[in-house]
C-alpha cells in the first residue's frame, strides 16, 4: 500500500513548483562593507547562462542593524542608484527611509493589536 496518498503528491508537487526560480529574473549578488556601519549589496542582472543582461539595471540594497534589548534588528532598503559610489554616498538616506518604514509598520501593528476603543463622553472608563 502506498505510504503517502496522490493528494499529498499532489501538494508536494504543487509546493516544490513554487520553489522554482524565474529563470528570466536572475542577478549576481556582490556585498560591500566597511565592517563598522553596513553593507551595500549590488544585484547585478545576468542571463540564465551567467552572463550580464544589459537590457536590466543593477538593483543597490542597504544594509545594517540596530541594537535593541531583545538583540540585532536587521534593517533593509532599496538604495535609488545606478553604480557603486552613488549607492555608498546614498547609503545613510536610504537607511533612515527604511527606519521611517519601519517604524510606520510598527505603529501600525500596535493599533491592530489594541483594537477598538470607545470612550463614554464624561467618563473615565474605556470600553474595549
Amino acid at each position: 500500500m502506498d505510504e503517502h496518498p496522490q493528494g499529498d503528491r499532489d501538494r508536494t508537487e504543487a509546493a516544490a513548483s513554487d520553489l522554482a526560480l524565474d529563470r528570466h529574473n536572475l542577478y549576481l549578488e556582490e556585498t560591500f562593507t566597511d565592517l563598522k556601519v553596513g553593507i551595500v549589496k549590488r544585484l547585478t542582472p545576468v542571463t540564465p547562462e551567467g552572463l550580464p543582461d544589459k537590457g536590466r539595471r543593477p538593483i543597490f540594497i542597504g544594509e545594517t542593524h540596530l541594537e535593541t534589548p531583545h538583540g540585532p534588528l536587521p534593517i533593509q532598503a532599496p538604495i535609488p542608484a545606478k553604480e557603486l559610489a552613488q549607492a555608498i554616498k546614498r547609503f545613510p538616506e536610504a537607511i533612515e527611509a527604511g527606519l521611517r518604514r519601519l517604524s510606520e509598520e510598527l505603529r501600525k501593528m500596535k493599533e491592530a493589536q489594541a483594537g477598538p476603543r470607545i470612550e463614554t463622553p464624561g467618563s473615565r472608563i474605556i470600553v474595549p
